[in-house]
């Protein structure tokens, strides 16, 4: 059973990634730290008894569930917005805001302004690229690539088979690789 220190380190560890992924997918940061709130009241509530190993594996399902729960009740408004559209215009289109990137630091700790603005308009074009993905493929590239999980624990969280997960991440990262290709960006 994890403390509560434990669970408190966690979830402050993970609170980033979790609003990162988040938005990535649903594209509102309103909406984004809903699904986040959400995600953490729902592992603390319950599975706080679970061993704090345990916690990223929940936590990153619980996260994708409330991401595609997400969806689910979007798409029932959208039926009914689009059945009473000609009573009222909806202008609800917000636009993104682009996600702070990570302070690129030298060895001597200070801050390098070149490497800095070159690092941001590459995480930029990335981010960009991401949304244009199909989601499995957003899902799969996020989870493996920039959270560092295995391919095994990737498909249990997507509810999939290793081999879709594999063929997901290569899929994304041809994608990825292309669009960083055509801007003149190489390895």
């Amino acid at each position: 059973m994890a403390t509560s220190q434990e669970l408190s380190e966690f979830l402050a560890e993970v609170e980033r990634r979790a609003y990162k992924q988040a938005i990535y997918a649903v594209r509102n940061e309103h909406m984004a730290l809903d699904i986040v709130q959400t995600a953490m009241l729902k592992l603390v509530e319950k599975y706080v008894r679970r061993p704090a190993e345990e916690f990223p594996m929940l936590f990153q399902r619980i996260l994708q569930n409330a991401i595609r729960d997400h969806f689910r009740r979007q798409k029932v408004r959208n039926l009914w917005t689009t059945l009473f559209s000609s009573l009222a215009t909806n202008d609800e289109g917000e636009e993104y805001d682009p996600l702070e990137t990570i302070s690129s630091v030298e060895d001597d700790g200070q801050i390098d302004p070149q490497n800095e603005a070159e690092r941001a308009q590459v995480l930029a074009i990335i981010e960009a690229a991401l949304q244009n993905l199909p989601p499995r493929q957003r899902e799969a590239f996020v989870l493996r690539y920039w959270e560092d999980m295995n391919v095994e624990e990737t498909a249990k969280i997507m509810g999939c088979s290793e081999g879709s997960v594999k063929t997901h991440c290569s899929r994304a990262t041809h994608a990825l690789a292309a669009v960083l290709e055509k801007k003149g960006i190489r390895p």
